[in-house]
């Protein structure tokens, strides 16, 4: 996937992890950034082209895909975390988590994966968890969303490689963004996870493991 001259949409980029994949993107060359959110007037990195999106919408999630007909590189990075538990937790916020963290990226994918076929074959990053393998007390419903979004970015990988769009996905330990604002434990730098993430995407992985926690936590797997 090579991001010089790529056409991109970024979820969720009014801030966060978000935004620096646009303000990167642009600095990569990338030659057009669509950076959407529910409200598009928080969006302020200048030389993005603000979109209004909710991905748990289905019709505006269709909206977004007819106006984004160039596009070439979908990072699918909206996310929310309730802090719910699965058994005690409210059901609401469970749907929730799941309706944001694997519906929603699964619906743009499959918006836009016959408009990357339109246009070479493109690239797709799923922004995941270090939780999709862990689960956490406290936080086991965003584990089970993430664990979902895992297995459906292998997924995709498969039904895509045929019209050439590479898939990646991206796994991360705590970083500082808001959604992480009330845990007071070291934290990666999002500058440097987005580097990482952008590397690996231009490199061809199919997994991007952007710190050692995460690169721990995969490893332990058969265990």
């Amino acid at each position: 996937m090579n991001i010089e001259g790529s056409v991109a949409l970024v979820t969720g980029s009014n801030r966060g992890i978000g935004r620096h994949f646009v303000q990167h993107l642009l600095e990569r060359g990338a030659s057009k950034v669509y950076a959407t959110a529910r409200n598009p007037e928080t969006i302020d990195v200048p030389g993005a082209v603000p979109l209004a999106l909710d991905v748990t919408d289905p019709a505006s999630v269709a909206d977004v895909a007819a106006v984004a007909t160039d596009l070439t590189l979908l990072i699918n990075n909206a996310g929310v975390s309730t802090g719910t538990d699965l058994v005690t937790g409210e059901l609401a916020a469970i749907r929730n988590e799941f309706e944001t963290n694997f519906f929603g990226p699964l619906a743009m994918i499959r918006a836009f994966a016959p408009v990357l076929a339109r246009n070479g074959g493109g690239g797709i990053l799923n922004v995941n968890s270090r939780l999709s393998w862990l689960s956490v007390a406290g936080a086991n419903a965003y584990s089970a969303s993430k664990a979902a979004s895992w297995s459906m970015t292998n997924g995709v990988r498969l039904e895509l490689v045929g019209q050439g769009t590479q898939v990646t996905g991206l796994y991360l330990s705590a970083t500082e963004t808001d959604m992480m604002a009330g845990w007071d434990i070291p934290k990666n730098d999002p500058a440097d996870v987005v580097t990482a993430a952008l590397d690996g995407l231009q490199a061809g992985a199919p997994e991007v493991l952007a710190d050692q926690d995460t690169v721990d936590a995969k490893a332990a797997l058969a265990a």
